[in-house]
């Protein structure tokens, strides 16, 4: 699985920097890939008019292929399956012993709370 996501992570980093350079090569309204170089567009790289429909189509293919590894390396690191845990993740649990019950309070001893908490509650004058 580490293969894979590696694999994928770079071509996804490659692609990437391929569309940063095909979108710089690209030219604006106007222009063309031969005007960068100093000649007209009958003397470009691509033709006349053959460097817009390649450049753009490479773009768009390598934008698909971008979005695609995009998606599977998301789903990739989202259901990655669980190799190890913590330290306490394999220790058992023991039963808890049983807790030993406090003997009810006798009514004498609630009533002495109650009073020791109000007088608590009141300010002095």
């Amino acid at each position: 699985m580490d293969f894979w996501f590696t694999l994928i992570l770079i071509v996804d980093v490659v692609v990437a920097l391929c569309i940063i350079g095909l979108v710089l090569l690209q030219h604006g309204k106007g222009a063309d890939v031969g005007a960068a170089f100093g000649s007209g567009a009958s003397g470009s790289l691509f033709g006349a008019s053959g460097s817009a429909n390649f450049l753009s189509r490479t773009t768009a293919i390598l934008a698909v292929v971008f979005f695609l590894t995009t998606f599977v390396l998301a789903y990739l690191v989202t259901h990655k399956p669980r190799v190890g845990g913590g330290v306490m993740d394999t220790v058992k649990e023991r039963p808890q012993p049983a807790q030993q019950q406090m003997p009810a309070a006798t009514p004498d001893a609630a009533k002495a709370s109650d009073a020791a908490k109000s007088k608590a509650n009141e300010v002095p004058k």
